[in-house]
């Protein structure tokens, strides 16, 4: 007798039919998924965490009301991000790969540097408008980090503008620094993925102003949850544990597709705000809650912070930024009134797929957004990245000029041969990293773009411990006490590399170290003592950071993500 299948709402095939097909798709490319840290901490909720098993920077999550529509979910959001390449939007592809004639998708564009100016074909006059208003991001800055090809120019791929099937080139650079992972979904059918990019936008973008704002949000009446028996059950699951949770309808009177889960955790005073978003009313309500437990036990949901005051602190960007990662950051006390700014709103927008993304685009292009879209369809299963200008940034525009991660492009030659510097190059490298103005505090890895290998040097470093490493290489004593002295505030490092630092500083402090010399080998034991005078004197140099050449292949993680790379593209 042939097992039943399962079919959920806003899907186009049973959960069954999904995952077979996901599955041949992974492994036709040769990736072959894990499956860990699968959790059913209430009744109605799963989450499981996938990752590929060759190389373990290639992961998803999944979330559901069951254990198949978590692995589906956690399929799903796989293979979107392969076709979409998001696994390496971060990250360095090397010499080989920037000097294909494809890097980033077949219907990839190049346009040449010619000044500051950004070149003509590039997006369009509404879009620059938007992105550069003032002309103050040169052109330099939107070549794409992963190749850093600055001689061939900025990479931008086609999007379609829904109102009009009018195309744009958006610059892959810009794409990476704004929107990162929102808006991107792989589905069963176009419209099926569609919609739940658009419901991502929905929902980061509500839950964003909802945060910003310090509104405060309608309960939903328990007769309206009761509806629902699998979710009305996960939440009785939550407040028979001890936690208080309050069920909320974030569509702003009926507006947005959104809806919200508050956990209000009576042992330490966290609070901790979950949303979904969908055109019907019980997806979104379920994936508000299952998003509050994804990948959390129950003694996992200590630790939030408690409600705030400051409302410009809540507001700040890093405070949405960490709500986005997350959903850790600080909401505000207003939230939790007991006088909503809105009524509720029994809402419900869509009864087919069909409905469901028309609404979608109809309610955005209502309230004047442009909706641009990205077909990626080369691994066989219909993949969508959409932008909607205005709505779906996750970082603020001006990041564009003064976050760009870009400027990590001038400086990854010589970061990448650090050992083979001479030192005239050193005091260059240093030069060029203090005219940056990069913070201390930032990862030398972030910046260049590598996948650094556990338990070595690269991993952790700092652009602070690069600027000491460099002036040790180049006997600058004052940047060396510098650096040190910065380093030790710092701390966080290992206690190996901050007693060797230590013993530096306070050789340059003696001056002349030779009266001491019992006294520092009692004090740091005789292989930090030679270590650090071997550094200070340039006897060795770059302590423990070895070249890391072209295609970074001196690191194991760096190579398995090129690896996987290739299984993709080639």
């Amino acid at each position: 007798m042939t097992s039943p299948e399962h079919f959920i709402p806003g899907k186009d095939a049973s959960l069954e039919q999904s995952i077979a097909t996901l599955r041949g798709k992974l492994s036709a490319l040769g990736f072959h998924l894990e499956e860990r840290s699968w959790l059913n901490p209430v009744e109605g909720v799963w989450s499981v965490h996938v990752r590929d098993h060759d190389c373990a920077l290639l992961f998803s999550n999944g979330k559901g009301a069951s254990e198949l529509a978590a692995r589906a979910s956690a399929l799903g959001e796989f293979v979107e991000r392969l076709s979409t390449h998001y696994f390496w939007t971060h990250f360095y592809l090397g010499e080989a790969i920037a000097q294909r004639a494809q890097v980033h998708a077949p219907n990839e564009r190049w346009f040449a540097l010619n000044g500051d100016a950004w070149p003509d074909g590039l997006l369009n006059p509404e879009l620059r408008a938007f992105y550069n208003p003032h002309d103050a991001v040169p052109a330099a800055q939107l070549v794409d980090l992963n190749s850093g090809n600055v001689a061939r120019g900025i990479c931008a791929l086609p999007y379609q503008r829904l109102s009009d099937g009018a195309t744009a080139y958006f610059p892959v650079n810009l794409i990476g620094n704004l929107y990162v992972s929102n808006g991107m979904s792989a589905g069963n059918t176009l419209m099926e993925a569609r919609t739940q990019a658009l419901s991502e936008i929905f929902e980061r973008h509500v839950k964003f102003r909802i945060i910003r704002e310090a509104l405060c949000l309608p309960d939903v009446p328990e007769d309206v949850i009761a509806r629902y028996p699998h979710i009305a059950a996960g939440i009785r699951g939550l407040r028979e544990a001890g936690f208080g949770i309050v069920v909320k309808d974030a569509s702003l009177g009926g507006r947005y597709p959104v809806m919200n889960v508050t956990l209000l955790h009576p042992g330490d005073q966290g609070c901790f705000a979950s949303f979904g978003a969908h055109p019907r009313f019980e997806v979104a309500l379920e994936r508000a809650l299952t998003e509050l437990l994804q990948g959390r036990a129950l003694d996992a949901l200590a630790g939030f912070p408690a409600p705030g005051f400051d409302r410009d602190e809540i507001a700040d960007p890093q405070n949405l930024e960490i709500h986005f990662v997350d959903s850790s950051g600080v909401l505000s006390w207003e939230y939790l009134r007991s006088t909503p700014d809105f009524d509720f709103a029994d809402w419900n927008f869509g009864d087919s797929t069909e409905q469901d993304y028309h609404w979608s685009v109809a309610a955005l292009h209502a309230e004047g957004h442009p909706i641009y879209v990205a077909d990626f369809t080369q691994l066989g299963v219909y993949a969508c990245r959409i932008l909607v200008p205005g709505v779906s940034e996750i970082y603020p525009v001006d990041e564009l000029e003064y976050e760009n991660n870009s400027v990590g492009i001038a400086l990854r030659a010589d970061i990448a041969r650090l050992p083979e510097l001479s030192g005239d190059e050193c005091v260059a490298l240093y030069d060029q990293i203090v005219d940056l103005e990069l913070a201390d505090e930032r990862p030398v890895s972030v910046l260049i773009g590598l996948a650094p290998d556990p338990d070595t040097a690269w991993a952790g470093l700092k652009i602070g411990e690069l600027k000491l490493l460099l002036a040790l290489a180049s006997g600058d004593d004052d940047a060396i006490l510098e650096g040190c002295a910065w380093l030790a505030q710092y701390g966080q490092r290992s206690p190996e590399r901050l007693k060797v630092f230590r013993c530096i500083a306070d050789l340059l402090k003696l001056q002349d170290a030779t009266p001491y010399a019992a006294a520092l080998r009692l004090l740091y034991g005789s292989d930090t003592l030679d270590l650090a005078l071997a550094l200070l004197n340039q006897e060795q140099r770059f302590w423990g950071l070895g070249a890391l050449g072209p295609n970074f292949e001196a690191s194991v993680n760096h190579s398995a993500l090129l690896a996987a790379y290739r299984k993709v593209c080639g």
